[in-house]
């Protein structure tokens, strides 16, 4: 799926009161509730940083329990509606940026990246993307990476999915915890995973800084 047609599909969605079912869907609200557990594992966050918050659904489950929150996303759309949803709390910034061309000097003690990745064009944005979450993630932080698996997001016409994507974290990260999720649809099924950071912010990916 060409980046051109992915933007016009994201901005067709969000079009709606609620873009990819977020709200009312039992799958996503457990999908939500894991990836808030995964994420909550060592208690409150003091920097976090979600890349693509959609409409905000998670961004409010997880903005109370964060001292500092970043969030990111390539459709001003999406930043627009998620600011209203969370305009109650004054410790949000936000970047209307994707995950390629986002940068900052702060180091985040979590990372949540969920049902993202697989919008990129090919698996060298992927291992990019990569690359620098983990230069931005803390020694001793978490990274929350969510995804439709392989096949589904292949039959959806993108390059890869979670199993692809946990395999190159993997090479710079530990997993430390994995979790499954299904819904009644072939679409609703999803891993999530928590992965650790051992070391400072030159480890290398594939033997590259």
């Amino acid at each position: 799926m060409g980046v051109d047609n992915t933007y016009q599909s994201l901005e067709r969605e969000l079009a709606n009161d609620d873009p990819w079912r977020l709200d009312d869907n039992p799958f996503e609200r457990k999908r939500h509730t894991q990836l808030l557990r995964l994420s909550l594992s060592d208690g409150a966050v003091s920097n976090g940083l979600e890349v693509g918050c959609a409409a905000g659904a998670f961004t409010e489950k997880l903005a109370p329990h964060c001292k500092r929150l970043t969030v990111i996303d390539v459709m001003p759309r999406a930043i627009g509606r998620a600011v209203q949803r969370t305009k109650r709390w004054s410790h949000i910034s936000w970047a209307a940026s994707d995950i390629l061309q986002f940068s900052t000097a702060e180091l985040f003690d979590l990372i949540v990246v969920a049902e993202v990745l697989y919008y990129l064009e090919d698996m060298t944005q992927m291992r990019i993307a990569i690359g620098k979450m983990v230069k931005m993630l803390a020694p001793g932080g978490h990274l929350i990476f969510g995804s439709a698996r392989d096949a589904t997001c292949k039959r959806w016409g993108h390059v890869a999915g979670a199993e692809t994507v946990i395999a190159m974290l993997t090479e710079a990260l530990i997993e430390v915890e994995r979790a499954q999720c299904q819904g009644q649809s072939a679409d609703e099924d999803c891993l999530l995973v928590r992965f650790l950071n051992p070391e400072q912010s030159s480890v290398r990916l594939n033997g590259r800084a």
